[in-house]
């Protein structure tokens, strides 16, 4: 929740900007932490940030500490409210049954932070107290972070921080209606009756006081560190740091260079279209389940960034435990089906299977999509999930990573859910509009991987729905 509202936050302020999310309290941020910046596996994803406990005093060498001049300046009165909601109705006539059903979702997101401040170290004063200075590459954290080729050191160069009590503020109403009378026999089923205007409904309140001087989001130098120790501070926002690598040329940095261009959407889905296919591929039933419970994780930011953690350690090779995730009981439950499906893919032995493994990585990106979206965009995909509306979405992904253009007779969406596909497009960078009988869609250019993120999760989930 936590996490969620500082991401948001930083959306709303600081879009495509320099500022990084707080995602948890338990994250002491000052200035000049030292945190860990982690490239990930898809060059589209956002690195991860890992803050550490040591400040670059605790690694530099020597007995004189450097001691920062910051300057305190107001920022911004931020009070936040995020939702969205959800109703449908279904009818249904069979030969033994009369079905209408009738369900409403809506969650809302309260963030009042009120009056915050910024916190800015003095570039240049920091940048004259670090000539000469050497770190201690003997040092754990130094020796364990350059054992890993893709991260790299950086330090908290500004801070945004509440001048005041607060609070985050999460309400969820469930419910739903049945009215008539629905049964289910089978020689292997249980029978399941629910009687006439049968209702359901479950609400949460959840509330998070957040107290003075807790720092939302943050700003980075990151270090250019050479092999005796002596380091740069990297000033330009296009300069990336990382360690100087053994050999010949000094000059050359691993860990810095920065992820591939990005080559046109349409063929980097065509790159990537053997996931997809190894999804379409899985049995009907582990197909559905998983749709079904992804689509519950989606209701969820922070469920979605929990699930693709737990994935990226399966990626390493690592056992992930549900138990460790800070989360609701239901989601954790969605999040051990998830896993459990996967684990039926795999083939009991000591090596996983090549098949297997794609399954994994198959699934890893589409989480990894979801987990890059904005909260409109996820919240928006999340309300077109249904296997209709899916294939629907499919060809209109084709359409953008094509010509452009589409006869809307082929698309055959109602108008309800050209809506809902409109406002998908639109959060995510690109535009879907009519023109006569014809779609248009186009991408905009704007910073970021939005448009190709959308496009990824949607042929993810549409092959699920096949």
């Amino acid at each position: 929740m936590f996490a969620t509202a500082t991401k948001n936050f930083v959306e709303e302020v600081d879009h495509g900007g320099s500022l990084i999310p707080v995602s948890s309290l338990n994250d002491s941020i000052a200035l000049l932490t030292v945190v860990v910046k982690r490239k990930r596996y898809w060059f589209w994803q956002k690195p991860r940030h890992v803050p550490t406990d040591f400040s670059l005093n605790d690694i530099l060498t020597g007995d004189t500490p450097i001691t920062p001049v910051f300057v305190e300046t107001d920022f911004i009165k931020y009070n936040g409210t995020y939702g969205d909601h959800i109703q449908g109705t279904l009818g249904a006539n069979f030969v033994h049954t009369n079905l209408n059903l009738e369900g409403k979702d809506s969650s809302k997101l309260q963030s009042a932070f009120g009056s915050l401040k910024k916190e800015e170290v003095d570039v240049q004063k920091l940048l004259r107290d670090s000539k000469g200075r050497i770190l201690d590459m003997s040092h754990s954290l130094v020796q364990q972070t350059k054992e890993k080729r893709r991260q790299i050191f950086g330090i908290v160069k500004e801070r945004v921080v509440t001048t005041q009590p607060c609070s985050v503020i999460e309400e969820v109403q469930q419910g739903g209606e049945c009215k008539g009378v629905f049964s289910l026999c089978g020689r292997k089923s249980p029978k399941v009756s629910v009687m006439e205007n049968g209702s359901l409904s479950k609400d949460s309140d959840v509330s998070m006081e957040i107290p003075t001087h807790t720092t939302l989001a943050y700003a980075l130098i990151e270090l250019e560190i050479k092999q005796d120790g002596h380091y740069e501070l990297c000033l330009m926002s296009d300069t990336t740091g990382g360690f100087e690598v053994d050999g010949p040329d000094k000059r050359q940095l691993f860990g810095g260079s920065g992820a591939s261009e990005n080559s046109c959407l349409r063929e980097e889905l065509e790159r990537l279209s053997e996931h997809f296919q190894v999804l379409s591929a899985l049995s009907a039933s582990t197909r559905s389940s998983l749709l079904q419970q992804i689509t519950k994780v989606m209701e969820d930011q922070t469920a979605v960034y929990a699930l693709q953690n737990l994935l990226d350690q399966m990626c390493l090779e690592k056992s992930p435990n549900v138990g460790d995730v800070t989360m609701t009981e239901s989601q954790k439950q969605n999040i051990q089906a998830i896993l459990g499906l996967l684990e039926q893919s795999v083939k009991v032995g000591s090596a996983r299977t090549e098949q297997s493994t794609s399954v994994l990585s198959a699934l890893h990106l589409i989480t990894s999509a979801l987990d890059e979206m904005t909260y409109d965009c996820l919240a928006a995909l999340s309300m077109c999930c249904s296997p209709t509306v899916l294939k629907a979405l499919e060809l209109l992904v084709q359409c953008v990573s094509g010509s452009g253009e589409m006869p809307q007779s082929r698309v055959g969406l109602t108008e309800d859910a050209y809506v809902r596909a409109e406002h998908l497009f639109s959060s995510s960078n690109a535009s879907l509009k009519r023109d006569g009988d014809t779609v248009k869609t186009e991408i905009k250019h704007q910073p970021g991987h939005l448009p190709l993120v959308m496009c990824i999760a949607v042929r993810g989930l549409a092959s699920l729905a096949h």
